[in-house]
C-alpha cells in the first residue's frame, strides 16, 4: 500500500543524573567529592533509505523513544552516553512539526538529520566544590531530551511530472519510454499510486518521469484522489500536460486543459509558472483538423504542443528530446529549507508561569518544562538574545520567585545546563 503521509511522536533520551560520591581511600583524609557526570541521552536521527518508497512502516509504529544516558558514578566515572535512535525514511520525505507546521528537515540528500537532541548529562557533585562548599551533597539531574509530534510527508523526487485527467494515456507514456510497468486499463483511476520511471536518452542525461494519478475538477480541495497526490507535483522541475485531443470520453480537450491548469494553480500558485509541455494523445481517434485546432489553442497560451500516439510510441521522441533540452536549462529538484523556530514574544509568556525552585547549599535550582525550551532557543553569546532571556525571567515572575525563596546577591542560580550568579 502506498502511504505518503504519517504522524509520529519522537522522544530523545534523557540525560543521566550526576552522582553524589566522596573519595574514600586508606591514608587519604578528606578525599573530597568525586561524583561523575551523567551520560548524554540518545538523539533521534533521520536517515534516507533508497530501498523505501512509502511511509507504510509508520502505520504500525508511531512512537519512537531513544535510550536514556547512564547515571554518573563514584571515582569521577562518567555515565555512558546513549546511542542515537536512527529512523529511516524514503528519499524526498518532508518532516514538519505537527503542532506548528514548521519545516524541520527535507530528507532529499544523503546527510543524516538530528531532529530531537538528547538531554545533557547532569553534573556530579565534583563541579560544586568550592572553598566555602567543600562537601557538596547534591548533584544535577540530567536534562530531558527533546520531544516532538512530527508530520511526515513524502514528496517524490522527479524531474518531470505527467498531469492530466484520468485515462488520457499518462501511464501508457511512462510504460513505453521507461522500464516502469504501471497498471494500464480502459477505466478511470487505474493508477492509484505515483509511478516513477527512468527515461534513458541516447545523447542526453537520463531523467526521472513521474506518472501522477489522474486529476479532476476540485482536486485541490480533495475531490477524487485530490491533494493526496498533488503534493508530488511540487518537486517536479517541469510538467508534461497530457490531453486526450480526440475527446473520446465526451469531454472537451480545451476545457480539460483549462481545468487541470486551474487545479494546479489553486493548489500551489508556483505550479502555474512551472515549465510545461503539452502532449495531445490519441491523435489516431480524431481528425487532423481537430488536432490543429487544439494546437493553435495551446500555442496561443504560450505552450509548445506535441501530437502523439503513446500506445504505439508514435512521435514520442520529439517530446522527449524537447523535455531533455528544457531540463538542461532548469535548476535541480526543489529542496525545502528548514524553518527556524519562531521567537515567542515576551508578552505571550504567562506572567505567573509555574517553576520549581529548590535550594542546596546556597545553589538555587530552577526547573520548568517551558524554561528548558526557552534556554535551548537562546543564544547567550548574543547580547540581544540575552536581554530577551532576562526580560522573560522578569515577566514570568521567576526573579520574584527567587527573591521569595531567599536568594541573595552572588548566590548561584542553576537552570538545567545554565549556571550564573544572581545580581539584584
Amino acid at each position: 500500500m502506498f502511504i505518503d503521509i504519517a504522524k509520529i511522536k519522537v522522544k530523545a533520551g534523557d540525560g543521566g543524573d550526576g552522582a553524589v560520591a566522596f573519595h574514600r581511600e586508606k591514608y587519604v583524609a578528606s578525599g573530597g567529592p568525586d561524583g561523575g557526570d551523567g551520560g548524554r541521552g540518545g538523539d533521534i536521527v533521520f536517515r534516507v533509505d533508497d530501498n523505501l518508497s512509502t511511509l507504510a512502516d509508520f502505520r504500525y509504529k508511531r512512537k519512537y523513544t531513544a535510550e536514556r544516558g547512564e547515571n554518573g558514578r563514584g571515582k569521577r566515572c562518567f555515565g555512558k552516553s546513549a546511542q542515537p535512535l536512527v529512523i529511516t525514511v524514503p528519499r524526498g520525505t518532508l518532516i514538519r512539526n505537527a503542532e506548528t507546521g514548521r519545516i524541520m528537515a527535507d530528507m532529499s540528500t544523503d546527510e543524516d538529520v538530528v531532529i530531537a537532541k538528547g538531554g545533557r548529562g547532569g553534573w556530579g557533585n565534583t563541579h560544586f566544590a568550592s572553598p566555602t562548599r567543600q562537601t557538596p551533597r547534591f548533584a544535577k539531574p540530567g536534562t530531558p531530551g527533546e520531544a516532538f509530534e512530527l508530520q511526515l510527508e513524502l514528496k517524490l523526487l522527479a524531474d518531470v511530472g505527467l498531469v492530466g485527467f484520468p485515462n488520457v494515456g499518462k501511464s501508457t507514456l511512462v510504460s513505453v519510454v521507461s522500464e516502469a510497468k504501471p497498471n494500464i486499463a480502459n477505466y478511470h483511476f487505474t493508477t492509484i499510486t505515483p509511478v516513477l520511471g527512468v527515461v534513458h536518452m541516447p545523447n542526453a542525461p537520463s531523467f526521472v518521469m513521474a506518472d501522477i494519478p489522474g486529476l479532476i475538477e476540485g482536486a485541490w480541495q480533495g475531490v477524487g484522489l485530490g491533494h493526496q497526490f498533488l503534493r508530488h507535483v511540487e518537486r517536479c522541475r517541469m510538467l508534461i500536460h497530457i490531453v486526450d485531443v480526440s475527446g473520446s470520453e465526451g469531454r472537451d480537450p480545451k476545457e480539460d486543459f483549462r481545468i487541470i491548469n486551474e487545479e494546479l494553480r489553486k493548489f500551489n500558485p508556483d505550479l502555474a509558472n512551472r515549465p510545461m509541455l503539452v502532449a495531445g494523445n490519441k491523435c489516431d481517434l480524431t481528425t487532423d483538423e481537430q488536432v490543429e485546432d487544439f494546437r493553435k489553442f495551446v500555442e496561443e497560451q504560450g505552450y509548445e504542443f506535441f501530437p502523439i500516439m503513446a500506445a504505439i510510441r508514435y512521435d514520442v521522441d520529439p517530446l522527449l528530446n524537447k523535455t531533455a533540452e528544457l531540463l538542461s536549462t532548469l535548476p535541480p529538484v526543489a529542496h525545502f529549507e528548514p524553518e527556524p523556530e519562531p521567537v515567542k514574544p515576551v508578552e505571550e509568556f504567562s506572567s505567573k508561569a509555574k517553576v520549581d525552585i529548590r535550594v542546596e547549599d546556597n545553589v538555587y535550582f530552577v526547573e520548568a518544562d517551558w524554561l528548558l525550551k526557552l534556554i535551548s532557543a537562546v543564544d547567550f553569546d548574543d547580547y540581544e538574545s540575552l536581554q530577551y532571556f532576562q526580560r522573560v525571567l522578569i515577566h514570568t515572575g521567576v526573579i520574584d520567585a527567587l527573591r521569595e525563596a531567599g536568594i541573595q546577591e552572588g548566590d548561584t542560580v542553576s537552570m538545567y545546563d545554565l549556571e550564573f550568579d544572581f545580581v539584584n
